[in-house]
């Protein structure tokens, strides 16, 4: 089943150029975040991994073992710059982690693949 989609995706994409020109004001931030997060949801389907960027938003993403109660066993946890970073090419996934900015646990919870997001990349 595809990712359900809640925020537009023109709407989405105009948000994330408008944090990329530094003009994004809280509101477009949020809405760039769960835009990339749905974006994810997309280019990776599943319930194995889920993926928190507070206080913007989640997603379950990442095929694998469905995670019902409880604390998953796969867990992404970021910031919202850094997300946009890797969401968008600026910043790598290695470089996230080595920097302790993304806090990832479970054999599953590594990004590096999916991320960058084609819907979100940059030229660096």
């Amino acid at each position: 089943m595809p990712a359900r989609r809640r925020t537009d995706p023109l709407a989405g994409r105009a948000a994330v150029a408008a944090w990329l020109a530094g003009e994004a004001d809280r509101r477009t931030v949020t809405t760039a975040v769960r835009f990339t997060l749905e974006e994810l949801a997309a280019v990776a389907p599943g319930n194995a991994v889920e993926v928190r960027v507070p206080p913007a938003g989640a997603v379950q993403a990442v095929e694998g073992p469905r995670h019902t109660r409880g604390t998953p066993p796969n867990v992404v946890e970021t910031d919202v710059e850094t997300w946009l970073g890797l969401a968008t090419g600026r910043l790598t996934w290695s470089d996230a982690v080595a920097a302790g900015r993304v806090h990832a646990s479970g054999e599953r919870a590594d990004l590096s693949g999916p991320l960058p997001l084609q819907a979100a990349r940059v030229r660096r």
